[in-house]
């Protein structure tokens, strides 16, 4: 009795034991799916956080080829790099005056707009610095830059009784800069002191009463520049010579009011402005 008693308690320990690892199993093999699961829904989940910044991103790192065109085209205008502040440039200019008229502003005078039986030919030699004031700037048509000019001139005169004008000159000009434009609209003043060979003390009847003189040139015209260092320009200029009075009573202030054809040529000095120049070369 006591025998089969303890070979009872072995059975129920054994069923026991097998029981335990068989739950102990389903439980490994369960985990194991759980952890599986994990995984991949983890793994899928980090995919579609990954993909919709990407969608996202893209639609604003990639605009449209309109706006990059619009873009490249306002950053690599080609007249910032020609029209700039403390710009020093070299020109030279030639002219051919052969159109004679009476003095524009006689009514400041009182005068009845006269001329004179005598008639001139001029043509300046005009050698000058130009220093440009401004940036780029200003609305609409008017948008462009300021330069200053000091100029050195010889003036021949092939028709009159005097044979040459020397004088020093300074001015102002206007240049109308549009947008990647080569070609430039300009109006400038220039105003100096000079010297003539002159005929009326030597009893030539309408000529010039005195050496000592004063000039204005109006130029209006256009410029083309090729590239930021070398440009051309043609137009028309209007040059007056007088002695402001400075020889009546002894001798009458003629003047000379001539105006013609003007054509020239400008070179940059020195180098191009240093962060245009690195602009331009990371835009092309």
């Amino acid at each position: 009795m006591h025998a089969l008693k303890h070979e009872k308690l072995d059975f129920y320990c054994v069923q026991d034991i097998y029981v335990w690892v068989t739950k102990q199993r389903i439980l490994v093999r369960n985990s194991k799916m759980t952890l599986r699961h994990l995984v991949l829904f983890n793994l899928t989940l980090a995919c579609l956080t990954y993909a919709a910044p990407s969608r996202g991103q893209s639609s604003k790192s990639e605009p449209s080829e309109e706006s990059i065109r619009v873009r490249t085209s306002e950053s690599r205008d080609l007249n910032k790099s020609i029209y700039y502040k403390n710009k020093l440039e070299f020109s030279l200019d030639y002219g051919w005056l052969p159109i004679n008229i009476p003095w524009p502003f006689d009514f400041f005078a009182g005068s009845g707009y006269n001329m004179t039986p005598l008639k001139y030919t001029l043509e300046p030699n005009i050698a000058s610095l130009r220093w440009h004031l401004t940036d780029v700037g200003g609305p609409w048509i008017f948008r462009g830059n300021w330069d200053m000019q000091f100029s050195g001139s010889f003036t021949a005169i092939p028709r009159g009784p005097e044979t040459r004008y020397w004088s020093y000159d300074m001015g102002i000009r206007r240049n109308f800069v549009r947008r990647n434009w080569r070609v430039a609209p300009y109006f400038d003043v220039r105003l100096g002191l000079g010297d003539i060979n002159a005929k009326e003390p030597k009893g030539f009847t309408w000529a010039q009463g005195q050496d000592f003189t004063f000039t204005v040139n109006l130029g209006s015209g256009v410029r083309y520049n090729f590239n930021s260092r070398f440009s051309l320009s043609a137009g028309l200029n209007f040059m007056h010579i007088s002695n402001f009075w400075l020889s009546e009573p002894r001798y009458t202030n003629y003047g000379i009011n001539v105006y013609g054809p003007m054509v020239g040529m400008n070179i940059r000095l020195g180098k191009p402005k240093r962060g245009l120049l690195q602009q331009h070369l990371v835009t092309r």
